[in-house]
């Protein structure tokens, strides 16, 4: 399985997207956009305030509570030259991210640098940043390591006592996605961030999630659907495009994901209902709880740092446990060390012939053409995502993190002129009841 999956060809999944399709600026408000639905074979559209007609009853949406940060800093030299450091990912607080913002002077992550050949080796950049009108910081920027993908910077500042999140928040800029093709603007700062945010570490929006409202989520409580929340801090990765011809050559980003254990164990409550993710962050985080619970049960419940590797979920097995005796041995493994939420990472690649084992469907904006994330998408509904593209492009959608939005649901097996999987045994002529969606083997 390993091998036909690593041989797909990401030109498989291009389509044309001309620039003016690329939404630059959000709408004003955020449940105006569009909301493209898929039901069985059925496409049609709405606006997205009014989602609730489509959701089935009963529905579980997740979250992900992620906010971005100001992670992009911008510094001169004294001969003038601009050098951009734009931080990804804490090495400070051995990776934490919450220890890594409350920390004090200094703290070292690990960045990107733009026009790094300028910045010289033992040359400290330095900026003054103006946190209130009464008070003024100097901040410091030492490379202390440079690797091909990454630099290891060392940030200091005056005075000491301030956190790196008092630093960043007043120095730093949010980090658009570059296909935006502008700078940020004070607007930014509250659009490009959801309502539910909460825990800072992302360099990117999950933006499935910019459409939601206080009132709108109101609202679906009112009617009966439900909320749960996990984390997965998006990182620059995120935004790579496969260059590789196919997929096999591509290395995924890693990223952080943490879950406390009542959400753990409110998935499991839930696991026959439909598991709606807000979004492929969310989806990736809680399609990669199932491979963990299966590492788990695989290699034992010795504490240690978990890692997903991309291309776990393609090994060949004769069985794999059902969604709930896999996400309850998480929970031996917390319970076993006294842990009251999952911290992990996760290289999860999503692609056709991944076992869909959460999720029953998904709420997503539309993504870049031979991305990672499109690939997520068709091992959810198949070949589908084709017709739903070119409705969107037909019908005047707007693309991308500003764009609007889809919601995949009520989807039948996509035949692929092989059989479906259904409890691991081969079946003909499958058709999915209610709402459960399973992805194609290939």
């Amino acid at each position: 399985m390993i091998d036909k999956v690593q041989d797909i060809s990401i030109e498989d999944y291009n389509y044309p997207l001309p620039d003016d399709r690329i939404a630059k600026y959000p709408l004003s408000e955020r449940d105006a956009s569009k909301l493209l639905v898929l039901n069985n074979d059925k496409i049609s559209s709405s606006h997205f305030r009014n989602i609730g007609d489509f959701l089935p009853k009963n529905s579980l949406l997740v979250f992900n509570e992620t906010k971005v940060v100001r992670a992009r800093l911008q510094f001169t030299k004294d001969s003038g030259a601009a050098i951009e450091i734009f931080c990804l990912e804490p090495i400070t607080g051995n990776g934490d991210y919450q220890l890594a913002f409350s920390s004090k002077s200094p703290s070292r992550w690990k960045c990107l640098v733009g026009n790094s050949r300028r910045w010289k080796e033992n040359t400290i950049l330095s900026q003054q940043v103006n946190k209130s009108t009464s008070q003024q910081v100097s901040l410091y920027a030492k490379r202390i390591e440079k690797n091909d993908n990454y630099s290891v910077v060392e940030f200091s500042w005056e005075p000491e006592d301030l956190s790196f999140a008092e630093i960043l928040e007043s120095a730093g800029e949010i980090p658009l996605p570059p296909y935006l093709h502008r700078e940020a603007e004070e607007s930014d700062r509250e659009r490009y961030q959801t309502v539910f945010a909460k825990h800072e570490g992302s360099v990117a929006a999950p933006t499935a999630g910019l459409h939601f409202t206080d009132k709108l989520i109101s609202q679906l409580k009112d009617n009966g659907i439900s909320f749960e929340e996990v984390t997965l801090h998006v990182g620059a990765g995120t935004f790579r495009p496969v260059s590789s011809e196919k997929i096999g050559e591509h290395e995924m980003h890693s990223e952080t994901i943490v879950i406390k254990k009542s959400s753990i164990e409110n998935l499991i409550k839930n696991i026959d209902k439909t598991i709606i993710p807000v979004g492929t962050t969310s989806m990736r985080t809680i399609e990669s709880l199932y491979w963990i619970g299966l590492m788990l049960i695989e290699e034992g419940l010795e504490e240690r740092h978990l890692h997903l590797n991309q291309w776990f979920p393609y090994k060949e097995r004769e069985t794999l446990p059902t969604a709930a005796e896999s996400l309850s041995t998480i929970l031996r493994y917390l319970e076993k060390h006294d842990m009251s939420e999952l911290q992990a990472t996760t290289a999860l690649m999503i692609a056709p012939s991944c076992k869909i084992n959460v999720a029953k469907a998904l709420i997503t904006n539309f993504h870049q053409p031979k991305s990672t994330l499109l690939l997520l998408v068709s091992a959810l509904i198949g070949e589908r995502w084709k017709d739903a593209y070119q409705y969107a492009l037909d019908n005047d959608f707007r693309f991308l993190s500003y764009g609007d939005s889809c919601l995949f649901i009520n989807v039948q097996c996509t035949m692929y002129n092989v059989q479906c999987t259904i409890m691991n045994k081969p079946i003909v002529n499958c058709q999915l009841s209610s709402v459960a969606v399973l992805s194609p083997p290939i």
